[in-house]
């Protein structure tokens, strides 16, 4: 099933495109993310970190489609399914794990940090922890599809 590597490519390339934004100066969502990161707005420390991580998302859009298209073949299929799995099972344990500790700022039971805020911590329980599970859950179930399809066609040495 394409779906979840073209769902997990479509992911991972919005997020890139976030990155490449807020790297070129954009501020629009911004204090979505924290104060801290809007007051870094011309540190080019920070600017060249938003640069590499968007890089680092669009590797994995590729990864998504290294998956299910013809030139994905040419790559171990060790590598891919290591990355895809061990990608995906990452961003689950990070945006569950992100969920629950804003969820109990936001209910009061531990203390949200200044560098992240009230308004922030909503953002990431409403959008942003919300997105890490969904990026997860495609790249697991990416992974999940192409062992299967893989394996099915006794293709083993890839």
């Amino acid at each position: 099933m394409p779906w979840a590597a073209y769902g997990a490519c479509a992911w991972a390339f919005i997020f890139a495109a976030m990155s490449f934004y807020w790297a070129a100066g954009g501020t629009a969502g911004g204090d979505t993310i924290g104060p801290s990161v809007t007051s870094h707005g011309h540190d080019p420390a920070f600017i060249a970190a938003l640069w590499a991580i968007g890089v680092v998302k669009v590797l994995g859009g590729l990864l998504a489609l290294a998956l299910v298209q013809p030139w994905g073949q040419s790559l171990p299929r060790w590598v891919l399914l290591t990355a895809a799995w061990g990608g995906g099972i990452l961003m689950v344990l990070y945006g569950a794990a992100s969920w629950a500790q804003e969820g109990l700022m936001l209910a009061g039971v531990i203390p949200v940090p200044s560098g992240l805020g009230h308004t922030a911590a909503l953002w990431h329980v409403l959008l942003w922890d919300p997105w890490w599970l969904l990026g997860g859950i495609l790249f697991v179930a990416a992974a999940w599809f192409y062992g299967r399809r893989t394996s099915s066609h006794g293709d083993r040495t890839r």
